[in-house]
């Protein structure tokens, strides 16, 4: 059912595409024609009716697993892929008489976060319990912050390429509505083949913050940007990993289609992807199926669903929950979380047991706009490699490491980091730790070149060699393959003259007369 009714969408999708405002073509799934965002605004196209207009809008819930030794509430150490329920406290599998015990780590983390995110920190936070049944979650509800959560009212920049060129890009802003601190359920395993669910707790009760953004933006591209500049943030604050690929960082996109002038349409909920890029498809995907739906006379259910990602669609998965099926109510064994600046800490109060807002704003790092920003003006590279050097978890710090070792100049030393290291790495599968060429390494080839005692193709050479990782030196490798330039003149007549008179009767051929 779910393949067919996709398919039903991408037949027609060949047939026409549909455009929404925003910056530059989101990604096309199977066949799909992309939903176009035009960084440079503009009305929507009419659809195939010609009576309007459509305006995309697309809002994110973002949950980040935090970088904590043990849980939200319990002592049970934090461990991915470790073996199913190893990791679960008396209070994890929530036994009768259990209490939670908040985690400092994981409060210091959400306001680092939510300071970076230029949120309003809020002294005084509650918990509350989020009431739904799942296997998987052992207690019936959920420890998180509906009412009065840990941050509210922050912004995140992110920026786009316009037209697909990395050397125009736009800047934009999705508003941050809160941060909240919140538990994380366990996970259901289904065996098919022998019908039945196993349930792993080994999840269960890890720290997590969601991270609510408004419906501020209109298709893939910029959700993606988005949750991309966000993720960079969480991993330079170290408040998170964010390794998609490991569940740290899930997100939730709530999207709707509307005519300009109108309320925003119904919306839907595709729950829990786990790839930047399976979220720019999943979301300019439903918003063609919705505008689809909604021009061929249906209307658009609110509802959850799942993006496939091999058959490149969303699917339906159950009935949207509303406020009061959840049954908020405050949770009664835990007092209100109160934090201080330098101005409301008491003087009687010991620093140690405290939080200190001020404190932690003091201490943050540089983000990575920041580091971006610096890069551009002390190498004088351009921002758009900026942006690439970035986007790599060491790559800029390996750039910079090069740069301090090397004569050359700093515009040539990141074209041989992005076209030619960073290549490599891909290909590979590698991140830049893992790299077999060390930035010292690089820098001593390169200085060889710089010297011009190789070649910029004897170069490639060298470090295709210097890729095998079998401990040689850029200049070892260079005598071994003797792939040195002549710098004597007279070294290199003789190398000429010995051709000539290993070929004579080809030059006599070529004599004239």
């Amino acid at each position: 059912m779910a393949a067919r009714g996709c398919g039903g969408v991408w037949r027609r999708a060949r047939q026409r595409g549909v455009v929404g405002p925003g910056p530059g073509p989101g990604p096309s799934p199977r066949g799909q024609r992309a939903v176009v965002c035009n960084a440079r605004g503009g009305a929507v196209p009419a659809g195939k009716s010609g009576v309007a207009p459509w305006i995309p809008v697309v809002g994110l819930e973002i949950h980040a697993q935090i970088s904590s030794n043990s849980k939200l509430f319990s002592g049970s150490q934090v461990q991915f892929a470790a073996p199913p329920n190893s990791l679960v406290s008396f209070f994890d599998a929530s036994l009768p008489g259990t209490l939670p015990v908040l985690n400092r780590r994981c409060v210091e983390a959400a306001v680092m976060t939510g300071l970076a995110l230029n949120c309003r920190i809020n002294k005084k936070s509650m918990f509350d319990r989020k009431h739904y049944f799942y296997a998987d979650l052992p207690a019936g509800y959920q420890i998180t912050q509906q009412r009065v959560p840990i941050a509210v009212n922050g912004s995140l920049s992110y920026s786009l390429c316009i037209d697909n060129k990395m050397s125009q890009m736009v800047t934009k802003t999705v508003r941050i509505k809160q941060i909240q601190l919140e538990q994380d359920s366990g996970k259901s395993l289904h065996d098919d083949t022998r019908s039945q669910t196993l349930v792993d707790l080994n999840r269960a009760g890890v720290g997590l913050m969601e991270v609510v953004m408004e419906p501020d933006m209109c298709c893939g591209e910029e959700a993606a940007a988005a949750v991309r500049e966000l993720q960079l943030i969480l991993q330079t604050l170290g408040s998170s990993q964010a390794v998609m690929a490991e569940g740290q960082l899930r997100v939730d996109a709530n999207i709707s289609v509307h005519h300009p002038g109108e309320p925003y349409g119904v919306r839907t909920e595709v729950k829990n992807i786990n790839s930047i890029r399976f979220l720019a498809k999943a979301v300019d995907y439903e918003i063609q199926r919705q505008i689809e739906e909604l021009e061929n006379g249906g209307t658009i259910l609110n509802e959850t669903r799942a993006f496939d990602s091999k058959l490149g669609c969303t699917v339906p998965m159950r009935d949207k929950e509303g406020k009061r099926d959840y049954r908020f109510m405050p949770e009664p064994n835990l007092p209100p979380l109160i934090l201080y600046d330098a101005k409301s800490l008491p003087a009687n109060l010991n620093h140690q047991q405290v939080i200190n807002i001020d404190w932690i704003q003091e201490r943050l790092p540089d983000l990575p706009s920041v580091k971006r920003e610096k890069l551009v003006e002390q190498y004088g590279i351009l921002p758009e490699h900026s942006f690439a050097l970035s986007n790599e978890d060491g790559l800029a710090e390996f750039f910079e490491s090069v740069v301090k070792q090397t004569q050359m100049k700093p515009k040539k030393v990141i074209g041989w980091i992005l076209n030619h290291l960073l290549s490599y790495l891909k290909q590979h599968s590698l991140t830049v730790k893992e790299s077999p060429v060390s930035s010292f390494l690089l820098a001593d080839l390169l200085n060889l070149l710089e010297k011009k005692e190789i070649s910029s193709t004897a170069a490639k050479q060298v470090l295709a060699e210097l890729w095998k990782g079998e401990g040689k030196t850029p200049l070892e490798i260079v005598k071994e393959q003797k792939l040195e330039l002549l710098q004597d003149q007279k070294e290199l007549e003789q190398i000429c003259q010995a051709v000539i008179d290993g070929q004579e009767n080809e030059v006599i051929m070529m004599v004239p007369g």
